[in-house]
C-alpha cells in the first residue's frame, strides 16, 4: 500500500470543509449537465425544422429503447467509478490504478456486446413499442447507429466516472462542452449541408463522443498520475471486477427499471389526447433542468461518500449527508414561490398554446409541491451508492417501476382528479422512492 497524497489532477475529499467540496465539486458538473439540456433543445431544433416532424419523431421513438440500453453500460461505469473512489480513500495509488485498468475492461467488453445484440433486435423492439410504420425505417437506422456508437458513448462516461472518482470533476465539463459544440457543428454539416437526415445525426453523435471520449483519455494519461500505468497496474484482478459488477450490475438495473416505468407512465399521459401530451412534454423538460441541482450534488456526495468510507471517516460521512440534505431543503423551499408564480411563463418559454400553457402551469404548481422529496431521494442515493450498497439501487429502480405502473392509472381513474393524477402521480412516486431511500439509510447507519 502506498501513502495516500494529493495529485495535481485529483481532489483529496477526506479532508476539509464537507459542504465546501461538495458544492465545488457539483458546480462544474451542474453546468455541464445544464449545457447538455440546451444542446439536446438546439438538436431537436435542427433535426425538426430542417428534416422535419417525422424525422424528429423517429428519433423521440427511439429514446426510451436506447436509454436502456445506455443505462445498462453506465451502470457498470458508475459502479467502478464508486469503487475507485474507496480505493483513493483508503490511500492505495496502486490500488487505484488497477480498478481503473478492471472497469476499463468491463467497459470494453460489455457495451460491445449489448451494442452487438441491440443492433440485431432494433427492428423487433420498435415494433413492439407500436412504433408507427412512416417513420419505422427512420427510426430502426438511427437507433443501429447508436448501437454501433455505444462503445464510443461509453468510452467517454468511463473516463468521466474514473476521473470523477478521483475528484476531478472539471476535466469532464471541458471535453463534455467540446462534444456538445463538435456535436452541434456536425448536425448542422450532415443533417443541413449534406442532407443526411436522421442517419446525419446519429452519426454525428457517435462521431463526437468518440473524438471527445478519446481526447479525454489522452488527456488524463498525460496529466493525471493514476492513468500513467506499468504492467502490474494493469493485471486483471477478479475480486476488483467482482466487486465493479457486484456494484455496477444493480445500479444498471436500477436506470433501466426506471426507464420501463417513464414508459408506462407516458401511455397513461397518451391516452388523454394531443393537448395533455404537450403539456406532460412541457414539464417534463422544466423538470429535467429542475433535477440536475439534485442530481449534481447527489452525483458529488457519491464520490464523496466513497472516498471517507474507504478511509474510514464515517463522521465525515455523516456531516456530508446532514449538510446537503439542508442545502437542498434551502433550494426547494426557493423553488416552490417560483414555480407557483410564474409557473405560465415558464411553460410559455416551451409553447404559444394557451390550453397547453395553463395545464402545464397548473401540473408545475403541482409537482413543485414534492421538490423536497426529491432532494431526500438524490441525497440519500449518493450516500447509499458511495457505501457501495448495491442493494438499494435494485429496491429504488423496484419502487419506481411499480410506483409508475399503479399510481397513475388509480389517480386519473378517479372522476374528481382525472388527468391531474398524472401530475400527483409524479410527485406520489418521488415520495416513495425517497421514503423507501430514507428508511433504507436507517437500516444501513445501524452497520457502519
Amino acid at each position: 500500500m502506498t501513502v495516500k497524497k494529493q495529485h495535481s489532477a485529483v481532489l483529496n475529499m477526506t479532508e476539509g470543509n464537507p459542504l465546501s467540496l461538495l458544492i465545488c465539486f457539483s458546480v462544474p458538473m451542474l453546468i455541464g449537465n445544464l449545457f447538455q439540456q440546451l444542446y439536446n433543445l438546439v438538436d431537436s431544433v435542427i433535426v425538426g425544422q430542417f428534416v422535419g416532424a417525422d424525422a424528429l419523431a423517429a428519433i423521440g421513438a427511439t429514446s426510451s429503447v436506447t436509454f436502456l440500453f445506455f443505462a445498462l453500460c453506465n451502470g457498470i461505469g458508475g459502479g467502478g467509478g464508486i469503487i475507485t473512489s474507496q480505493c483513493f480513500g483508503k490511500g492505495d495509488d496502486d490500488e487505484v490504478r488497477n480498478c481503473i485498468a478492471n472497469t476499463g475492461y468491463i467497459m470494453l467488453v460489455f457495451p460491445l456486446s449489448v451494442g452487438i445484440l441491440a443492433f440485431f433486435l432494433s427492428g423487433p423492439v420498435l415494433r413492439l413499442l407500436d412504433t408507427p410504420a412512416e417513420i419505422m425505417p427512420d427510426a430502426v437506422a438511427y437507433m443501429r447507429i447508436m448501437c454501433v456508437g455505444l462503445l464510443f458513448v461509453s468510452l467517454y462516461n468511463y473516463i468521466s466516472s474514473m476521473l470523477r472518482a478521483l475528484g476531478d470533476s472539471r476535466t469532464p465539463l471541458y471535453f463534455l462542452i467540446f462534444s456538445c459544440l463538435l456535436n452541434t457543428g456536425l448536425d448542422v454539416l450532415f443533417v443541413c449541408g449534406l442532407h443526411m437526415s436522421v442517419r446525419g445525426a446519429g452519426i454525428a453523435t457517435i462521431i463526437s463522443q468518440l473524438v471527445s471520449g478519446m481526447s479525454c483519455f489522452v488527456h488524463a494519461v498525460r496529466r493525471n498520475e493514476y492513468f500513467k500505468m506499468t504492467r502490474a497496474d494493469l493485471r486483471f484482478s477478479a475480486p476488483l471486477t467482482g466487486r465493479v459488477l457486484r456494484l455496477g450490475i444493480p445500479l444498471s438495473l436500477q436506470f433501466s427499471l426506471i426507464a420501463i416505468s417513464c414508459m408506462a407512465l407516458q401511455k397513461v399521459v397518451n391516452s388523454f389526447g394531443k393537448v395533455t401530451v404537450a403539456a406532460f412534454t412541457a414539464t417534463s423538460r422544466v423538470e429535467q433542468i429542475i433535477h440536475q441541482p439534485y442530481q449534481t450534488l447527489g452525483a458529488a456526495l457519491s464520490t464523496f461518500t466513497g472516498q471517507n468510507f474507504g478511509a474510514d471517516r464515517m463522521d465525515r460521512v455523516k456531516a456530508g449527508y446532514r449538510k446537503s440534505l439542508m442545502l437542498m431543503a434551502v433550494f426547494s423551499l426557493f423553488m416552490l414561490p417560483v414555480m407557483q408564480l410564474f409557473g405560465d411563463d415558464i411553460i410559455r418559454f416551451f409553447v404559444e398554446d394557451a390550453e397547453v400553457i395553463a395545464m402545464g402551469a397548473t401540473a408545475l404548481r403541482i409537482t413543485s409541491l414534492f421538490y423536497a422529496m426529491l432532494g431526500v431521494i438524490y441525497v440519500v442515493r449518493g450516500v447509499l451508492n458511495g457505501l457501495g450498497d448495491s442493494v438499494f439501487a435494485l429496491i429504488n429502480g423496484i419502487v419506481e417501476v411499480i410506483g409508475r405502473f399503479t399510481v397513475p392509472f388509480l389517480l386519473t381513474a378517479i372522476p374528481v382528479i382525472g388527468l391531474w393524477g398524472i401530475w400527483w402521480s409524479v410527485g406520489i412516486v418521488w415520495s416513495l422512492s425517497g421514503l423507501t431511500a430514507w428508511l433504507r439509510y436507517l437500516q444501513y447507519k445501524k452497520r457502519i
